[in-house]
């Protein structure tokens, strides 16, 4: 390999671990997932994201703060400042007890805090490790979503 091919490739690597506000990521893949950190007052729970493209999509608008309230007794909902890429993924899925999701149509989060029927539109981007049970019913919440360092 010559070294301006070497140069472009290295410097290809890099930039894929930049996220859109410049902070450097860890690179997505099952051995380093990425983590995150969901704080809402005293409440911090953390969150590991799965490798897919709603996903990271979702990575790069991180920090983010937005506002979650209940839906349907079920989840948490919150509104994205714009729509994630839902490129790849299937048409739904029958989300869990603690599963992040996207749902495509309205374009909002979701954090399921019980369990659920299949939904179309619905993306899973990931999974509370723990301790969903601290924001199930607590009403309206302000939640801080941010790269776990």
């Amino acid at each position: 390999m010559t070294t301006t091919k070497f140069l472009l490739a290295l410097l290809c690597a890099f930039a894929c671990l930049l996220t859109a506000s410049g902070e450097t990521m860890s690179i997505r893949n099952k051995e380093n997932p990425v983590r995150i950190t969901i704080t809402a007052g005293d409440i911090i729970l953390t969150a590991t994201l799965i490798d897919t493209p709603a996903a990271r999509d979702f990575a790069s608008l991180l920090p983010l703060s937005l506002a979650l309230e209940d839906y349907a007794s079920t989840e948490k909902i919150g509104y994205l400042p714009r729509k994630l890429t839902s490129d790849g993924a299937p048409g739904g899925y029958d989300p869990s007890v603690g599963d992040l999701a996207y749902y495509a149509p309205w374009g909002n989060l979701a954090i399921f805090y019980r369990d659920f029927g299949y939904a179309a539109g619905l993306v899973r981007l990931g999974k509370i490790d723990g301790g969903i049970e601290k924001i199930s019913g607590k009403g309206k919440i302000t939640a801080l979503f941010e790269i776990s360092k």
